[in-house]
This record gives C-alpha cells, structure tokens and sequence, in this order.
C-alpha cells in the first residue's frame, strides 16, 4: 500500500512558477514509476508527465513539454513537478500517482494509487 499527498499548489500570474511536491509512505517508493496527472473543471484526467524507476526516464504531455520537469528524490520518497512558464490553460487539480511498473507510464487506468489533488490556478 502506498499513499501519497501532494502540495506547492496554489496562484500565480501567468509566466510564473510553481513546484508540486508528492511524498509518498512506504519503503518501496524506488520501485514503483510515478506519475502527475491533472483535471480541468468540466474535463477529464489529463496526462501531464512519468517517470521511471530510473530517474532519467521521463515522457511528457506535448502541451507541457519544454516547460515542466519531473523529477524525483527516492532518499526523500518524493517526487516533483518543476511547472514554469505558466499558462492559464494549465489551470486545473493536479494528481499525483505511482504504478507498480518500472517504465513511464502515460494512461491513468494503469495507476495503482492517487493522491488527493492540489489546485493549481493561473492568472491570466
């Protein structure tokens, strides 16, 4: 079982930063590939971007691609959304997620525990 909960959302203007943090309990967290997804009002769950066991292993949504980074900290359990550039467009919840898979994984269905969300609004 692994549960996680994110933070760093918030408001900011328009070409303005953020950086999500997910930390996720559990001595496996270098096991399992993770995972940020986001969700507009009235729009489904969105991929945003992956990552792998191996942290050089990522895979981008092409809306974000160039201006977010994901990374992650396996010492510290944690994973990041590096988010700059902000556009209002990006304004949703966003989730994070881990999936018992190795490699970056893009569909929301394979993803075997969420996060609860933190609001993200940008400014325009």
């Amino acid at each position: 079982q692994v549960q996680l909960v994110e933070s760093g959302g918030g408001l900011v203007q328009a070409g303005g930063s953020l950086r999500l943090s997910c930390a996720a309990s559990g001595r496996t967290f270098s096991s399992y590939g993770m995972g940020w997804f986001r969700q507009a009002p009235g729009k489904g769950r969105e991929f945003v971007a992956a990552i792998g066991r191996n942290p050089s292993s990522t895979n981008y949504a092409d809306s974000v691609k160039g201006r977010f980074t994901i990374s992650r900290d396996n010492a510290k359990n944690t994973v990041y959304l590096q988010m700059n550039s902000l556009k209002s467009e990006d304004t949703a919840v966003y989730y994070c997620a881990a999936v018992q898979l190795p490699w970056t994984v893009v569909g929301a269905g394979s993803y075997d525990y969420w996060g609860q969300g933190t609001q993200v609004t940008v400014s325009s």
